[in-house]
């Protein structure tokens, strides 16, 4: 499967800076979709406040997802890479 990147940055309700990957299947090109599901993950993590939109989070790449990512998409529509300060 092959999936789009999208490269988020968030700033958190503390003042650090979350940044994740937003993984969707490639043929998703809707970009308010993506920032839902950014939405999504960030509610999950307790930072539902924050901003999501094109400053925060851009396309990035496509790719060849591994088989994690592949099941997250299935069972979620997405999958979220987490980089830094997500926890």
């Amino acid at each position: 499967m092959k999936v789009a990147v999208w490269d988020t940055y968030v700033r958190k309700g503390d003042g650090g800076i979350m940044h994740f990957d937003i993984l969707v299947p490639d043929t998703i090109k809707e970009q308010e979709i993506i920032f839902n599901f950014g939405k999504l993950y960030l509610k999950n993590k307790g930072e539902s406040g924050n901003i999501l939109n094109a400053d925060e989070c851009r396309f990035c790449h496509i790719e060849t997802a591994p088989q994690k990512v592949i099941d997250d998409i299935n069972a979620n529509g997405y999958s979220i890479i987490e980089m830094e300060n997500c926890n």
